[in-house]
């Protein structure tokens, strides 16, 4: 198992302006994380954390491949990903934020506690992982499972030859004799 506590970075304890960042995510992540979707991986993250005045902004970059399941015949594939997480967090007082020890409130702005002062990326990264995983994934033409492939056929030409014959049946009759029509001249 995985454990979680390597992604959290105590911000009030940077002392250098830049922070470099390296992390390689495995199986044990995805586990840990416990989503559905991905089923594991083997990622290289790496970046940095740049302490500013007010303010901290995080880069990462993230590349490797992702374990899901093929859309269409339902095997695990490989899927690469290269993305980037761009992150801007500012500490506040306790008393200035809403619910919870991370809150996001713009797209790229998270707020955290002052009195904690950590941030955990763990979620951060998965999400941008996720988000980098294409809506559609399909094996490479030829590399799907045959015997799904052969079901899935066999059940698609049944659907379609079924559509046909009702297809045919609903045909409004006045057509037909509108072709007969047209078949004479």
């Amino acid at each position: 198992m995985c454990s979680l506590e390597q992604f959290k970075i105590d911000l009030k304890g940077l002392t250098e302006d830049v922070t470099d960042l390296a992390y390689t995510l495995d199986d044990s992540f995805f586990a840990a994380l416990d989503d559905a979707e991905i089923q594991g991986g083997s990622l290289h993250v790496s970046g940095s954390i740049r302490k500013t005045v007010g303010f901290f902004e995080l880069l990462l970059n993230i590349s490797g491949t992702v374990r899901i399941p093929c859309d269409r015949c339902l095997d695990d594939m490989l899927q690469p990903i290269e993305t980037q997480l761009r992150l801007v967090v500012k500490l506040v007082a306790a008393d200035q934020m809403g619910q919870g020890s991370a809150t996001p409130t713009d797209d790229d702005i998270v707020t955290i506690d002052e009195s904690d002062g950590v941030l955990d990326l763990s979620w951060f990264i998965y999400e941008s992982v996720a988000l980098a995983v294409p809506i559609q994934h399909v094996h490479q033409p030829g590399d799907c499972n045959d015997a799904m492939m052969r079901v899935l056929t066999e059940h698609s030409a049944a659907r379609s030859s079924d559509a046909d014959a009702t297809k045919q049946a609903e045909t409004d009759p006045r057509w037909s004799k509108l072709a007969a029509l047209r078949e004479k001249m």
